[in-house]
């Protein structure tokens, strides 16, 4: 079956639409859309496939695709926001705002070490209903309560989910709203950006169908943070139906999007805070936000990893192009989302066909490098 590919791709671009295209010849896609955007605006948007298994619905402008742990760069803004205008401080213990969290040893934690995974919270290792995840109380109950699976400070141990309500309960405590609400109040309404957390059901049906990934990821060593990361059967929400999962604020794991709504949001952390002459965070701001707080080996994920607060930093993978400023974060499947403020460029890449690599999707890489290379 040809797939068409349509959208926007100047001359100049080219080698990205053979990319794009060659990602589909391969059988790699099902359904995906690229954007590129300059100075904040969208320069490349190209999408193709289908929307639905059953090769029935077209991969269109209007196809929302689940995010997963991209969507953590949403969350490490609208926490940076929160920063930059003085009501919170990264190096802040969590506990300050969210005094319930000082249990079990943990009164010493701070925002920065929460946000750049060096809590030792990176999962539930006792049995729990998976169910607990669309309970927001029950689950900020759960980690407030819990002592770390490693020692504070000593690495980071990636929270795949557990992030989203460290971010989301802190946001909530300084600011009052829950992030969903906040990130479509203060930055998408007024930017015009097609992005959530948390999903209304008269957006449902523009969802994109997920195929899921054929072979499991290679998780490497397992340790015990690994398992309460992914390994057990309430790792991620469950019991629930589909429509439960998209409705529920999960701000690490199911943001929904399009691919120009993402690469123009972290257009404005390419371009020192400014997006359609709004200002939604200063230079300052992102300095803070991006600045590396800790690398080396990552205890649940297999790769070393530079971390700012809640950002992947782009040494020493190189993701996310060739520039060792870019920022940014990938989701589990294969989705990214980046910004070069050396180069004030920024991108995402949505797709609905899951990849098993953990980040670093192939197809993304290919996608981002043959945009740098036409630029």
């Amino acid at each position: 079956m040809t797939v068409e590919i349509s959208g926007t791709c100047p001359d100049r671009f080219a080698r990205v639409r053979e990319t794009f295209e060659a990602n589909f010849a391969d059988g790699g896609e099902l359904g995906a859309r690229f954007a590129f955007a300059i100075d904040g605006e969208i320069v490349v948007d190209l999408m193709g496939g289908f929307a639905d298994r059953q090769r029935t619905k077209p991969f269109g402008p209007d196809t929302l695709t689940a995010l997963f742990s991209t969507t953590k760069a949403v969350a490490a803004l609208m926490v940076a926001r929160l920063v930059d205008e003085g009501r919170l401080a990264y190096d802040q213990p969590v506990a300050d705002v969210w005094p319930e969290f000082a249990q079990n040893g943990k009164a010493a934690i701070t925002v920065e070490q929460a946000l750049s995974h060096q809590a030792g919270l990176s999962g539930f290792p006792d049995e729990t209903d998976p169910a607990i995840w669309f309970d927001w109380e029950a689950t900020c109950a759960k980690l407030a309560a819990m002592a770390p699976l490693f020692p504070v400070g000593s690495a980071s141990g990636y929270h795949p989910v557990t992030y989203g309500y460290l971010a989301g309960e802190i946001f909530r405590r300084v600011d009052g709203r829950t992030m969903g609400t906040a990130l479509r109040e203060d930055l998408c309404e007024p930017l015009g950006l097609d992005l959530w957390i948390g999903l209304p059901d008269s957006e449902h049906d523009r969802c994109a169908e997920l195929m899921r990934p054929s072979a499991l990821p290679r998780f490497g060593e397992i340790n015990d943070a690994v398992k309460a990361a992914f390994l057990t059967p309430w790792a991620a929400p469950g019991g629930r139906g589909t429509a439960d999962w998209r409705r529920v604020e999960i701000p690490s794991a199911n943001g929904h999007a399009t691919a120009p709504a993402l690469a123009r949001l972290m257009g404005a952390l390419a371009c020192g805070g400014t997006l359609d002459g709004r200002s939604p965070i200063t230079p300052a701001g992102i300095r803070a936000a991006t600045a590396e707080r800790i690398v080396g080996q990552d205890l649940v994920l297999p790769f070393v990893i530079s971390w700012g607060a809640g950002f992947m930093r782009n040494t020493p993978n190189f993701f996310y192009g060739p520039n060792p400023e870019t920022f940014g974060h990938s989701g589990w499947g294969g989705s990214c989302a980046f910004a070069d403020p050396a180069r004030g460029v920024s991108g995402a890449y949505v797709m609905n066909k899951q990849g098993s690599a953990l980040i670093g999707d192939p197809r993304a890489v290919r996608l981002i490098e043959a945009a740098y290379a036409s630029i």
